[in-house]
């Protein structure tokens, strides 16, 4: 396995609102930004300091525009994206094959202008461990490591036999954890005992709790590395760093 080698700052910014608002699993509706919104957010995240970006193919048009936005800043950020799953006209689609994930690969790097990709997770469906035990899924991605197409690889998924499997090849996870579902918790534990980064995903339970809570709440676990927030929101964006430093900082 490699190891993620970056300090990543521990709000990571997630980019699904800048280019899809169909089948989103928010309580409220919001409209796609304008290119003019997506550039002053997405170079606002990094003047903020958040160094992680994720994306996927999935996310609509989140892919392209961050190629087209912040591609001359990459220094700057760590970027993980996904491979598996597309959407298309309010419907996702699965394709764990070899032929499928290094297209998908391929596409993801043009649309985010880079050569080589820092993070690409599995976008597993539901039945995740079937994906990761009966598809070409891993093994592709293990070999594109291996070349030094990506620098890591790993899961997101639902399921602790998923991860408990993924734990022997990933170097990294995507976990759901928040004060309502601590259901993957030992799988954290477990990963970081092992050097894995953890990544949380819907800390906020998808904007159902809110963050002066459940912030310090996930950063009182020490094996969590990064918390995915979504947000249109500058000042949202700059008011969850500041709650996630103050609550990293109180468990050191």
């Amino acid at each position: 396995m490699a190891h993620i080698n970056r300090v990543l700052s521990p709000i990571g910014f997630g980019a699904f609102k800048i280019g899809r608002n169909q089948g989103a699993k928010y309580p409220a509706a919001y409209t796609l930004p304008d290119p003019a919104a997506v550039d002053s957010l997405l170079n606002g995240v990094l003047d903020l300091g958040i160094n992680y970006i994720d994306t996927a193919p999935a996310y609509g048009f989140s892919e392209e525009r961050i190629g087209q936005t912040i591609a001359d800043r990459k220094d700057e950020f760590f970027l993980s994206t996904k491979v598996g799953e597309t959407f298309r006209d309010g419907v996702s689609a699965y394709d764990f094959s070899e032929r499928g994930v290094r297209a998908s690969l391929d596409a993801s790097r043009t649309r985010l202008r880079v050569e080589r990709l820092d993070l690409v997770f599995i976008h597993a469906s539901r039945d995740d461990l079937r994906v990761i035990q009966e598809t070409d899924v891993v093994g592709t991605l293990c070999r594109l490591r291996d070349e030094g197409v990506i620098g890591a690889i790993g899961l997101s998924g639902y399921t602790e036999s998923a991860f408990r499997e993924a734990l022997d090849w990933a170097d990294a996870i995507m976990v759901e954890y928040h004060q309502d579902d601590r259901s993957l918790e030992p799988m954290i534990t477990e990963a970081a005992r092992r050097g894995i980064a953890v990544m949380i995903k819907k800390a906020l339970a998808s904007g159902r709790l809110r963050p002066e809570r459940a912030l310090p709440f996930v950063f009182a676990n020490p094996a969590v590395t990064s918390v995915v927030v979504g947000s249109l929101d500058l000042d949202h964006l700059r008011e969850n760093l500041r709650l996630a430093q103050a609550a990293r900082a109180s468990t050191r």
